[in-house]
């Protein structure tokens, strides 16, 4: 492993200050006393796909929520000793988006703790899951519909929620494990692919007792400016505090660029903490100018997506091999009956790049294919786990590389064989390997 020298800051307390900074606007846009009213009304919410914070509790609420789950769980990792990787960076920064439309304190503990009981059970240090347990509360929606969404009491609602819960942190590791041989690694949300698998089993019992769970569909308007500003400013920062890390150059990005970003590729651990911030702002910048561009509102989901897309810039994607599935997702977001600028299309585009994998290996038009058929498959598979799964991109994506991998390979298998004989192509493009 190479070591990569780091001035000033440490992992840890880069990480929180972008916490803190969310925090402090959230103060900034609204009063105390109405962020504190909104969290509780996010709190008690049902959180299914997809519930915006922003219009449930306001903007200042939905940032503050966003924070103090990203400083908890950072406290988290900090009290496992697990190291801030390319992999806490996609956990953290996943976590963060997704608190704007999805998780919050309420939902995410009683899956934690379930993590936490799984460690204690099979004697694994939790630090050796401490990341894992952040990308497990997907399913917080379940533990939030079961307590406050199908009308039971308060407490029979508290507990049927909690156990859950707990139930889903104990499962979804060991699952996750197994599934990643699914899909092979070409889907960086593998346990939002092992999470849809869970949630589709729970919304099936649930409709069998005439329980009813449908995915929703609240989203807010008017933050455009506010949340451009905010999102620009921090990624400014991180752009010169990675610079500024790898001896204000960018040296060592074009071989960030060359990784495939297959699961499981580190890009702190390959290519250094300063280059890897230097990706994470320039995927951070493509996406939020994909969402501008294509005319859709920042809110709570969108901005979410960026969230998502910039922390896996530290465990996976980068624009070589994001583009190219942003590109098929958008034509078929252009030819499909959707609006192209209607937030359920732009974030099957952002969260699509799950799927970065595919172009790294096997090249621009696998990649393009890839994105044009997960916008198909992610528009329709909610309905499964109605909306339980946050990662429900994470699903779609599972089964999208688990069919289209083993035909790639096919199709490289044959052409490798081509090439190789007599009047064939000795010199052909060939596509990057792990």
């Amino acid at each position: 492993m190479t070591k990569f020298p780091e001035r000033r800051l440490s992992r840890y307390a880069h990480v929180g200050l972008f916490f803190l900074s969310q925090i402090a606007a959230a103060f900034l846009i609204q009063e105390p006393a109405g962020i504190f009213r909104g969290v509780f009304r996010i709190l008690v919410s049902s959180s299914v796909l997809i519930t915006d914070y922003i219009e449930i509790g306001g903007l200042g609420a939905a940032l503050f929520n966003s924070g103090l789950i990203g400083l908890l769980s950072l406290l988290s990792l900090r009290v496992a000793r697990a190291e801030i990787n390319g992999s806490a960076v996609a956990g953290l920064l996943t976590i963060c988006g997704f608190a704007l439309f999805g998780k919050n304190l309420y939902n995410s503990l009683p899956i934690t703790a379930g993590v936490f009981l799984y460690a204690k059970l099979t004697r694994k240090p939790y630090g050796q899951v401490a990341v894992s347990s952040l990308f497990a509360t997907s399913l917080g929606p379940l533990v939030s519909e079961l307590s406050f969404g199908l009308g039971l009491d308060v407490w029979s609602g508290l507990l049927a929620g909690c156990g859950a819960g707990v139930l889903i942190g104990l499962i979804i590791l060991p699952l996750s494990e197994s599934f990643f041989h699914f899909h092979r690694g070409y889907n960086l949300y593998n346990i939002g692919f092992t999470a849809g698998i869970i949630g589709m089993f729970a919304t099936g019992i649930l409709r069998m007792f005439d329980l009813q769970v449908e995915p929703r569909l609240v989203l807010s308007g008017g933050n455009d400016a506010v949340l451009s500003a905010y999102l620009l400013l921090m990624l400014a920062l991180t752009l010169l505090y990675g610079i500024y890390l790898n001896g204000w150059s960018l040296k060592n990005y074009c071989a960030l660029l060359r990784l495939s970003g297959r699961l499981r590729t580190d890009f702190i651990e390959e290519c250094g903490y300063g280059v890897t911030l230097i990706n994470v702002a320039v995927m951070g910048l493509i996406s939020w100018a994909y969402v501008i561009l294509i005319g859709c509102a920042l809110n709570g989901a969108t901005l979410g997506g960026i969230l998502t897309v910039m922390g896996f810039a530290a465990y996976g994607k980068h624009p070589r091999n994001t583009l190219p599935i942003f590109a098929g997702a958008f034509l078929a977001s252009l030819l499909n009956m959707h609006e192209l600028h209607g937030t359920v299309a732009v974030i099957a585009t952002l969260f699509g790049s799950t799927l970065a994998p595919i172009a790294g290996h096997f090249g621009v038009a696998a990649g393009i294919f890839a994105g044009f058929c997960h916008v198909s498959m992610a528009l329709n598979v909610g309905y499964l786990h109605g909306g339980m799964n946050l990662y429900n991109n994470g699903f779609s994506g599972g089964f999208i590389a688990a069919t289209l991998v083993p035909l790639f390979v096919l199709l490289l298998k044959r052409k490798t064989k081509n090439e190789a004989a007599p009047g064939g192509m000795q010199d052909g493009p060939r596509p990057p390997g792990d």
